[in-house]
This record gives structure tokens, sequence and C-alpha cells, in this order.
């Protein structure tokens, strides 16, 4: 299994629109092949560390590497990527994880 970080920022004050499209993405997504889990996730209220009130962080695990190379393929993600491409501060920082 392969576990994955992706923390999205968007430009200030553009966080709730990313998020809406993280959230409209979502189906798409669940529907892939190895997809094990796959949501969004903002800071806490009451955490110490913050991303900031302009990023979503995506908890993703994936069945196999190569699931998780299709899933950056799929059309549905291309689409994804350019819906949000005005939005977007930087490009997404993606943290891919093995247990050990």
């Amino acid at each position: 299994m392969i576990s994955v970080v992706a923390i999205l920022t968007a430009k200030p004050g553009e966080g709730p629109a990313l998020l809406a499209a993280v959230q409209a993405n979502l189906a798409a997504v669940r529907a892939e092949e190895g997809c094990i889990e796959y949501g969004p996730a903002l800071d806490a209220p009451f955490s110490p560390a913050k991303f900031g009130d302009d990023a979503v962080i995506v908890l993703e695990k994936w069945a196999t590497p190569e699931a998780l190379a299709a899933h950056g393929k799929a059309p549905h993600m291309a689409t994804f990527s350019a819906s949000i491409r005005d939005i977007m501060a930087g490009r997404p920082s993606i943290h891919i994880l093995q247990p050990v």
C-alpha cells in the first residue's frame, strides 16, 4: 500500500474555491481502480501547527504504485488540474510514503 499526502495551497482567499474543486473530483478519484482512500482535510482549529487558511491537504491511500501512477494520468485529474491552475499559489507538494 502507498500513502500520499498532497498539500495544495491556493492564492490568498481562494481556499474555499480550491476545496470545492477537490470535493467535486472526489467521486471520480474514489472510483479509480486501486484507490483505497482519498479525501480532503483542513487545519483543525486546535492544531499547534497550521498549513494555512488557503491550504487543502488531500490524504490518499493506493493499493499499488501502479494504481497511483494511473491516478496521475487519469483524464479527470487533467481536468481537475486545469480547473485549479489560476487559483493555486504554486505547485502542489506531493509526499509519497511507504509503510515500514
